[in-house]
C-alpha cells in the first residue's frame, strides 16, 4: 500500500518490538515506509536497525513531539494488561491523552489505535472500562482515527494462549470452570493488516477484528490439548479454583498468568465478536503448522516489562 496523498511516508508505531508492534512495523518497512517506534522497552542488542528508536516519555510531551514530527500515522499500541508497580488503568487512560495531544501537535494526520473487542464505558471490568476511555481519548483528540477491536490474538509471541498450551503440555489436571463461554481468537497478522489498510482511508471507524472460528472454551481447550500433546485432564471446577490457581501457578513463577478480569471477561463472552468476522485464518490451520513449538516454554508478562 502506497503512502495516502499528501501525507508523510514516515510512520510512528509504539511498542514496535512488542508483539502486535512489530507485526505492524514489519508490514510498514516491507512496503517501503519509514519507521519510528517510541518505546518504553527497547530491546537488547541491535534489535531491528530499520527502525528509528525514541523513548516514550509521557511525563515529557516536547521530546513525543519531536520524536513524531512529520509524521503521516501513529500506529498506537500502548496499554498495560494489568496494573503494577504503580502503573494503574487510570495513568494508561491519562498517557493516552498524553499521546495524542503530542501526536495532533506534531501534525499526525491520521491514528490508529488497538483496542479491545467490547470495551464499555460502563464495562463493570476495569480493564475492559478504561480500554473504553483510552478510545475516548482518541476520538477527543480531533485526529482522524481507526480504532480496531481484536478479540483474543494469537501468533509467534502470543502470550496468554502460548501459556495455556505450556500448563497443558505439563500438568496432570487443568481445572475448567463451569458455564458456558466461548472464544473467537483472531491472527495476529491479520491484525497488522487490517491497522495497515486502516491508516491508508481517512473515515473514522471503530472496527472489531476477529478470526472466522468461534469456540467454546472446553473444546478449544481439547483442541490445543490435542494438538500439542498434553496429557492434562480437563476437570471443572469453580471459577474460583481457576482463579486462586493461576495466581498460585503465577506467584511461583514470578508473573501474573491471568487476571480476575480476563477470567470473567470471559466467562461474560467478552472474547468474541457480535459482528462479522474481519479475518481470515483459521486457528485450526495456523495451529497444524504451529503445534511442535506452542508451550514448550514458558512466556512471562513481567518480564517482558521490565
Amino acid at each position: 500500500m502506497p503512502p495516502p496523498a499528501g501525507s508523510s511516508n514516515i510512520q510512528v508505531v509504539t511498542g514496535a518490538f512488542g508483539f502486535t508492534g512489530r507485526h505492524i512495523a514489519r508490514r510498514l518497512l516491507n512496503m517501503g515506509h519509514v519507521v519510528r517506534t517510541l518505546t518504553s522497552h527497547p530491546p537488547a542488542g541491535a534489535g531491528n536497525a530499520a527502525i528509528e528508536v525514541h523513548p516514550l516519555r509521557f511525563n515529557d510531551p516536547a521530546a513525543m513531539v519531536d520524536a513524531m514530527a512529520g509524521a503521516g500515522v501513529l500506529f498506537n499500541t500502548y496499554w498495560v494488561r494489568f496494573p503494577q508497580a504503580g502503573m494503574t488503568f487510570e495513568q494508561a487512560v491519562e498517557n493516552t491523552h498524553r499521546l495524542m495531544a503530542s501526536a495532533k501537535q506534531a501534525g499526525v494526520r491520521r491514528v490508529v489505535h488497538i483496542s479491545a473487542t467490547n470495551a464499555a464505558l460502563d464495562s463493570p471490568l476495569p480493564y475492559f472500562r478504561a480500554k473504553a476511555q483510552a478510545e475516548a481519548a482518541v476520538v477527543a483528540s480531533g485526529l482522524s482515527y481507526a480504532i480496531l477491536r481484536p478479540t483474543i490474538l494469537y501468533g509467534d509471541a502470543g502470550i496468554l494462549l502460548n501459556n495455556i498450551a505450556y500448563f497443558l503440555r505439563r500438568m496432570p489436571v487443568f481445572p475448567v470452570f463451569a458455564g458456558s463461554c466461548q472464544l473467537q481468537p483472531v491472527f495476529v497478522e491479520d491484525l497488522a493488516d487490517q491497522a495497515v489498510i486502516a491508516a491508508g482511508q481517512d473515515k473514522d471507524a471503530v472496527t472489531d477484528v476477529a478470526g472466522p472460528d468461534t469456540f467454546e472454551y472446553t473444546a478449544l481447550l481439547k483442541l490445543l490439548r490435542q494438538y500439542v500433546g498434553g496429557l492434562a485432564r480437563l476437570v471443572p471446577s469453580p471459577v474460583i479454583v481457576s482463579i486462586l490457581g493461576t495466581r498460585a501457578l503465577g506467584a511461583a513463577l514470578g508473573d501474573v498468568i491471568l487476571t480476575a478480569d480476563e477470567v470473567r471477561g470471559l466467562r461474560a463472552n467478552l472474547l468474541i465478536s457480535h459482528d462479522p468476522p474481519t479475518a481470515t485464518t483459521h486457528f485450526e490451520s495456523w495451529l497444524t503448522q504451529n503445534a511442535h513449538w506452542l508451550g514448550r516454554q514458558y512466556m512471562s508478562e513481567l518480564a517482558k516489562r521490565r
